[in-house]
């Protein structure tokens, strides 16, 4: 049979393809496998000290131990009785170890307008950082959140940036955790500002080009549709092509800019919602990782087992939406954080095993898994594994790989149906 299509019509089709062939490699580069927090904590900027997450994991194990302790919190706020024993057990070890995964020292919202007094408090912040991560007693991920792009702030915010970045080169490499945090985005031009402010530092610091990347706070409705009737929000991974590592929902901030009244306010507001599907549409392929927002109910007082069991109710909720990342306020959110989570991965796990198991020895069963299912089980299991809730040896001995081979199964760049065993 005689081929229809000459190299010439071929040709012509690659011509025609090549910008779209630019924009999914520069624009949509899947998953990096690497890990993604649970979630941030955040705290006024001048309260950070070295130890602060070793004091926030005691004060949450002393807040669980008086409340009955770590079983009995896990059956008032609604974890299976099947799961209640490994998940228990795993968390107190789990606030013991390494309570908070991602800090975030705010020179925003938390810190408020200081004057020209913050500069003595960011040289701070940066020292005490370095000082943290070079004694190993910080979270895996630690930055800042410097005031918004605005004009009233945006001196302000920029200087904060360039002494923190400055005073933490000053003391060694920049932490290969390091998350920074631009709030209040309104436009895509502000996202362009902070792209050629970190390419500046880059160029000032002698660091790769792309070494320092930034979260967004989606948290005005601006960003989500803009004057001209189109999502800003849409435009952001075409205009700062890997630079953004995340997209963080900021509840209050978006509620109160909606005229939503203080008292119904929430994660889980219909609006909410529908900021957080076109997040999450926005970043599909893309490799940036999404994060809930917070609640502001906080598990103090005569009323703590009703605010742990929302909280534990709202985590889970997140989790079962895709965004596997929130924000967390306060010492006592820690335990209900990671129940509810680990609880989310324990109950998922025996599923997710069994069918990676019979797909990759391309067994038949009852359920037939294709490709992408596959990688969507992997990423399932691999996020259990990276927070703590799935032990490595337990998922190698259930699927028969590796962490490493987990993490190829999991990259949609990566996984192919070579994929080495143990």
């Amino acid at each position: 049979m005689s081929p229809g299509l000459s190299d010439a019509d071929l040709a012509k089709i690659d011509r025609h393809l090549t910008a779209t062939d630019s924009l999914l490699e520069a624009a949509y580069p899947g998953d990096s496998g690497s890990r993604q927090p649970v979630h941030t904590v955040y705290i006024p900027a001048d309260q950070f000290t070295p130890d602060l997450a070793s004091r926030w994991g005691a004060q949450a194990l002393a807040a669980v131990e008086a409340a009955g302790g770590m079983e009995s919190l896990a059956t008032h706020v609604g974890i299976e009785a099947a799961l209640i024993g490994p998940v228990a057990e795993r968390v107190a070890h789990k606030l013991a170890s390494e309570p908070i995964e991602d800090l975030r020292l705010d020179f925003e919202d938390g810190y408020g307008d200081r004057g020209d007094t913050e500069d003595a408090d960011v040289v701070t912040a940066a020292s005490k950082v370095s000082d943290a991560v070079a004694s190993g007693s910080a979270p895996p991920f630690i930055g800042i959140r410097f005031k918004c792009f605005e004009k009233p702030t945006r001196a302000r915010g920029l200087r904060t940036l360039d002494l923190f970045i400055g005073g933490l080169l000053d003391a060694g490499p920049l932490p290969d955790g390091l998350v920074l945090t631009l709030p209040k985005v309104t436009t895509t031009a502000q996202v362009e500002a902070m792209v050629i402010a970190v390419d500046a530092l880059e160029r000032a610091h002698g660091l790769e080009a792309g070494r320092i990347r930034f979260e967004v706070q989606v948290e005005t409705p601006q960003l989500v549709l803009g004057a001209d009737g189109r999502s800003p929000l849409a435009q952001l991974p075409v205009v700062a092509p890997g630079r953004i590592s995340g997209l963080h929902y900021g509840t209050y901030d978006y509620s109160a800019s909606l005229g939503i009244a203080a008292g119904y306010q929430s994660m889980e507001h219909p609006a909410a919602d529908l900021a957080k599907e076109i997040m999450q549409l926005t970043v599909a392929g893309t490799g940036i990782r999404l994060s809930d927002g917070s609640t502001n109910i906080l598990p103090v007082g005569e009323r703590a087992t009703e605010a742990w069991t929302l909280h534990a109710r709202l985590v889970r909720r997140s989790l079962e939406r895709g965004f596997y990342q929130g924000w967390d306020l306060h010492p006592h959110q820690l335990a209900t954080r990671y129940l509810a989570t680990y609880a989310f991965y324990r109950n998922g796990y025996p599923d997710a095993a069994s069918r990676l198991r019979a797909y990759l020895a391309q067994e038949e069963g009852a359920v037939m898994d294709e490709p992408a299912t596959a990688r969507a089980l992997a990423w399932f299991v691999l996020r259990g594994v990276q927070c703590g809730a799935i032990d490595a040896a337990e998922m190698a001995a259930d699927i028969g790989i590796r962490v490493d081979e987990l993490t190829v199964l999991a990259h949609p760049r990566l996984a192919d149906n070579t994929l080495a065993r143990s």
